[in-house]
């Protein structure tokens, strides 16, 4: 009796190491423990990619994983993002850009999603900047100038933008309406190729974020931007100063599909957050006009809810219709 009592105990006691050893081989691995995919839904050598490689190598820092960029372009930027509000698993493991055409896009198009309750808002980092520009050698030296030459043909000088849905084309498109005339509007894929366009002269005007660079390297003529304030490093007017009440407020941020696991969502954006204060990340933004503006997930998904509200009123107010 004795020797089973004891015999008992010892093979109690052997499971119990064994179980205490297996456990870790049997629990779920922490959090990443592999690759993150960020999705930029615009096409490559745009300004994006400067600014959210700086951003990812960081972020992967923290992480002890790569963060890698994958373009995922379509209808305006808006296809990349959208497709995460599709997947049937939020894991962490992919991530991407929002923006505004991606929040204002049922009031526009028919979507099968729902911008503000198929995705999980990490944070908000910054705010892009619009600006008109033109060609350095193109005739308009102000943005009166390119006007008053609108007014007499209408239609007639093209205006270039990123996507047939954004902000940038609404608002060029008011601009237009305010002064008297119309453009003939244009939608590229991404900056790149709108801003080749515009220094080889098939483009006239380009009104879209990411002009930095190419307005301090001389190939492009900044004529006003619509900001509530003149940038800092240039002497362009803004476009309320010259007497139109437009100003565009179009930040972006880093959202995950719906879902997601909160403590993997907060490991991101901590490690987003701290990414966001890299010097290499705040020169790229310094480089293409971008203002820093972190705000957690909460605060992002609630600027999200009162954006549409405001894309809703505008877009009935200018009588537009969906596609």
């Amino acid at each position: 009796m004795m020797l089973t009592s004891l015999s008992r105990r010892a093979a109690l006691a052997a499971l119990m190491a064994f179980g205490a050893c297996a456990t870790p081989a049997f629990a779920a691995d922490p959090f990443p423990s592999k690759p993150i995919q960020l999705v930029l839904p615009f096409p490559p050598g745009g300004s994006f990619d400067p600014i959210f490689r700086s951003l990812a190598e960081a972020a992967a820092k923290d992480l002890g994983q790569p963060v890698v960029l994958m373009h995922k372009p379509g209808a305006g930027g808006v296809t990349g993002t959208a497709s995460l509000a599709t997947m049937n698993e939020a894991d962490g493991y992919t991530i991407s850009v929002m923006h505004n055409s991606v929040i204002r896009a049922p009031l526009v198009t028919k979507v099968s999603w729902d911008p503000l309750k198929d995705f999980t808002y990490l944070i908000g980092l910054a705010g892009l900047t619009t600006g008109i520009v033109v060609a350095t050698d193109a005739p308009w030296k102000t943005l009166p100038d390119l006007l008053a030459d609108a007014k007499k043909r209408p239609g007639a000088i093209s205006w270039g933008n990123v996507g047939a849905i954004s902000i940038n084309r609404i608002y060029g498109e008011r601009l237009g309406k305010l002064a008297g005339t119309t453009f003939n509007m244009v939608p590229f894929k991404g900056g790149s190729e709108a801003f080749t366009a515009v220094i080889g002269r098939h483009l006239d005007v380009y009104g879209d974020p990411g002009f930095g660079a190419q307005v301090q390297g001389g190939k492009v003529r900044l004529l006003a931007t619509f900001t509530n304030e003149r940038l800092k490093n240039y002497g362009a007017p803004t476009v309320k100063e010259l007497g139109y009440d437009l100003v565009i407020d179009s930040p972006v941020g880093l959202v995950a599909p719906k879902n997601l696991d909160p403590k993997v969502a907060a490991r991101l954006t901590a490690a987003f957050r701290k990414a966001a204060t890299d010097p290499a990340y705040l020169r790229q933004l310094e480089l293409f006009d971008m203002q820093s503006n972190v705000i957690s997930g909460e605060e992002y998904h609630n600027y999200a809810r009162a954006q549409y509200q405001r894309d809703a009123k505008m877009l009935q107010e200018i009588g537009f219709k969906p596609e």
